[in-house]
């Protein structure tokens, strides 16, 4: 019986040093004692605003990538959008702006419908309207417009 009683006494002491070893010994800092100092901190706050920065600085058409946005076009103002642009005309009165390149007109895809809106054509409020490539393809205010617009884009005279 004082033999099982040494025996559980020296494997705990053998424990308690060992751990107590383990905690005395780690480096603070590393992944078993992180540790952040304040100057650390504050370069990831200011790396995470010039990030910010970046994001939102610029034109009105800089937006969160993928999401879509409320844009307001003023009567007689064009919605100029880059390719790959999803536009959606809310509310208000607006006519496509196609390009002709080669001698063939080269429109708005309308999803919605399954066809392509030729120039001056009228855009139908909720159709789903998508710009194919950059070459100043888009849409003219006949009225004031509101229009929901993922991607980039410009508003022109």
């Amino acid at each position: 019986m004082k033999k099982i009683g040494k025996k559980i006494i020296l494997g705990l002491s053998i424990g308690i040093i060992v751990f107590g070893g383990a905690v005395a010994f780690t480096e603070p800092g590393s992944e078993y004692d992180p540790l952040v100092s304040k100057s650390y901190v504050e370069m990831k706050i200011e790396q995470l605003k010039n990030y910010i920065d970046q994001k939102f600085s610029g034109s009105p058409s800089s937006v969160v990538e993928g999401a879509w946005v409320v844009v307001e076009v003023p009567k007689g103002k064009s919605l100029i959008c880059y390719g790959g642009t999803e536009i959606i005309l809310r509310a208000g009165r607006a006519t496509a702006i196609s390009i002709v390149k080669n001698g063939i007109e080269n429109g708005v895809t309308d999803i919605t419908a399954g066809r392509d809106l030729k120039m001056d054509e009228e855009i139908l409020e909720n159709h789903l309207l998508i710009i194919p490539r950059t070459d100043s393809r888009g849409a003219y205010a006949v009225s004031d417009t509101f229009w929901l617009v993922k991607g980039e884009y410009e508003i022109k005279e």
